[in-house]
């Protein structure tokens, strides 16, 4: 059995480290103690389970004998502790399933807030984006992948467990059972002592091999279904967050094929899953049929012979069906251990790409902070992932209240200049200074808008300091949204109810609500009209007239708004000029 769990495709030792690695961060956390405690529990039910199981074996051999010599007492005598067996049976396992639950949700619960903080953390979701690697649809990582991570370990651990103690339970009892048989061989008489044991080892030996050989590709069809499943689902999802731009461009029709090759490719992969299962089942199957008679038949000899009665027989047939279960362990488990292996890999992935962007490539750029309100740009390159040099040796210097333009024609790096000022560009060289606690925010061209009130959405991604719902709604006022003054507690996907223009509008009220010192925006009036535009930059002006701007755009009439301008031309050159 533990040589089958071995031998599964993959099962070597760099998998098994990975493995150990993902699951000893639970069971070594904070939790650890109520972790090991309520395992210890669920081991003792799984124990006691075992031990029943064994009660009920010798029972067997009582009630069929009482069957035999007809004996009316204790007939009734075993039916009575048949019922006492079967009501504990009951209750150990009501209690043995639940903790299990119970355990597993707690798991879940920890690996989730632990995965979710990694993915968050120094913006390793966006970094992911950049770099080529595996690591499709993270969000079905955290949300599917752990769920059932957590199921199948604790279903193998404490399957693997069971199957141990009911082999060691119920190899004794079978060797016991089973006498000695004598063959003729050579000439000769040869004894085989315990020969019921070696013949429930050989079977389960010959069935494991060959479910290992008829189901070995299920590990990497499995691999690919969770991903196409995540594809079709994210390609849906996408339809929904976009639904007026599709509309607008009658998209219904590309959309639909797109739907359709995805889903083509869930089900090429489901039909080569049915197919493997298919012949997997048949054997399998046949395996365990072949179990229900095959031990009353190596069995029968003894019984004919009336070396043994009917309850000896049937006491025999179920201890073989018990050892033969433990060690079929690897047959029974081969779709479970099949799928597992492929979510630890999703798993490992995921975990191995989000460590690779934890740390920018280097040479990377120097992110240092200064005492005084000055941002500096000493030697900045910076690269495209493919390593084209986009900006060449770039110096500049911006103090508190200053403003600078970024312009320049489109793909000629405006806004990944920004992107490498706010440390979330790592394909840069050279040194950037901030000021120490420096207030930053940054307004990008298209705004995120949350789901949940308009507060929340106002004051994304939350304000250092106590906001009044007047301080909210003179802000909103002032930025031309007037009319969603009185919806402040209304909970809507405000992405879909508000317009491009009105969404970069909300954007100016979190720059008047978090007051910053620093205000970065990409394009952030791109959907406005001059007048508004011309509006809004005096507001910011009249409003926060200490706090440095800099700004990404193409239209003209921007400069009039900023002291300084910064012009690309995309090939590493640039142009500062004062204004």
């Amino acid at each position: 059995m533990l040589k089958g769990l071995v031998y599964l495709s993959g099962l070597n030792r760099n998998f098994l480290k990975h493995t150990w690695e993902i699951i000893r961060e639970y069971w070594c956390s904070e939790e650890k103690w109520r972790a090991w405690g309520l395992l210890a529990v669920i081991v003792t039910l799984n124990l006691g389970h075992v031990y029943i199981l064994v009660l009920i074996n010798q029972w067997y051999n009582r009630f069929y004998n009482a069957l035999q010599n007809f004996d009316k007492d204790e007939f009734f005598s075993a039916l009575g502790e048949f019922s006492l067996l079967a009501g504990i049976f009951i209750i150990v396992a009501v209690y043995e399933l639940y903790l299990q639950q119970m355990l597993e949700i707690k798991w879940r619960r920890w690996m989730t807030q632990n995965y979710l903080s990694s993915w968050l953390k120094n913006q390793t979701y966006y970094r992911l984006q950049l770099i080529d690697n595996n690591t499709d649809n993270p969000d079905q990582r955290i949300s599917e992948d752990l769920r059932l991570f957590t199921n199948y370990t604790l279903r193998l651990a404490l399957g693997l467990l069971k199957s141990v103690v009911t082999l060691g339970s119920f190899i004794a009892i079978l060797w016991q059972l089973s006498g000695a048989l004598t063959l003729p061989f050579g000439g000769q008489q040869l004894t085989i002592y315990g020969y019921m044991v070696w013949v429930a080892v050989l079977y389960a030996i010959i069935g494991t091999w060959l479910t290992h050989k008829i189901g070995k590709p299920l590990v990497k069809l499995n691999f690919n279904q969770q991903r196409y499943e995540a594809d079709f689902r994210f390609s849906l999802v996408r339809l929904r967050e976009n639904c007026e731009s599709i509309a607008f461009y009658g998209g219904e029709a590309r959309e639909g094929q797109s739907f359709m090759i995805r889903f083509g490719h869930v089900l090429d992969n489901f039909w080569k899953i049915m197919q493997r299962q298919k012949q997997l089942t048949w054997f399998t199957s046949g395996y365990g049929q072949i179990a229900i008679i095959f031990p009353i038949l190596v069995a029968a000899p003894r019984y004919f012979a009336k070396e043994i009665q009917l309850g000896g027989l049937l006491q025999t047939a179920s201890a073989f069906g018990k050892v033969q279960d433990a060690l079929s362990f690897f047959v029974d488990s081969y779709p479970l251990l099949a799928e597992w292996k492929s979510v630890v890999d999703r798993l490992t992935g995921f975990i191995g790409n989000m460590h690779k962007v934890s740390e920018p490539p280097q040479p990377s750029a120097v992110m240092q902070t200064a005492s005084v309100p000055v941002l500096a740009v000493t030697g900045l390159n910076i690269n495209l992932p493919d390593g084209r040099r986009i900006l060449t040796e770039l110096n500049l210097s911006l103090t508190a209240g200053e403003s600078l333009l970024v312009a320049g024609p489109s793909g000629s790096g405006k806004s990944t200049l920004l992107r490498t000022l706010s440390g979330l560009w790592p394909y840069a060289q050279g040194c950037i200074t901030l000021p120490e606690n420096g207030n930053f925010l940054f307004l990008p061209q298209k705004s995120y808008l949350p789901l949940g009130t308009l507060r929340d959405t106002l004051l994304y991604p939350g304000p250092k300091r106590q906001v009044s719902d007047e301080e909210i709604t003179q802000a909103m006022s002032l930025c031309k949204l007037d009319w969603l003054k009185n919806h402040l507690d209304r909970i809507e996907d405000w992405s879909h109810v508000l317009s491009l223009g009105e969404q970069q509008r909300i954007a100016f009220v979190r720059a008047l609500i978090h007051k910053p010192e620093w205000l970065f925006m990409d394009e952030a009036t791109s959907a406005l009209d001059e007048p508004t535009e011309r509006v809004l930059y005096a507001l910011l002006r009249e409003q926060l007239p200490g706090t440095a701007m800099v700004s990404v755009g193409h239209r003209n009439t921007l400069n009039s708004y900023h002291q300084k301008k910064l012009t690309l031309d995309g090939a590493g050159n640039w142009r500062l000029l004062n204004l």
